[in-house]
């Protein structure tokens, strides 16, 4: 099976909201919010955790980060 649902679209599909993932998954609500919005990358256990919330194997999640990377330092080419 090809992962291409994230954990958001998760929450939705099985009409859970992050307290009750959280509560599922054995997680900080705070660090479900941070992968649901993208700005935190599951450890392996923590995906198994989670994907085990919706009957899912971490492979079948679409995982990573939504913000976009960014140079901090530097011009660029010049």
């Amino acid at each position: 099976m090809e992962a291409t649902r994230n954990v958001g679209e998760l929450c939705e599909q099985h009409q859970m909201d992050i307290k009750q993932l959280a509560e599922r998954a054995g997680l900080d609500e705070g660090r479900i919010l941070a992968i649901v919005l993208g700005r935190w990358t599951p450890s392996p256990a923590e995906r198994d955790r989670v994907a085990a919330a919706f009957g899912l194997t971490r492979e079948q999640i679409a995982w990573g980060h939504k913000t976009p990377i960014q140079h901090i330092y530097g011009h660029g080419p010049g």
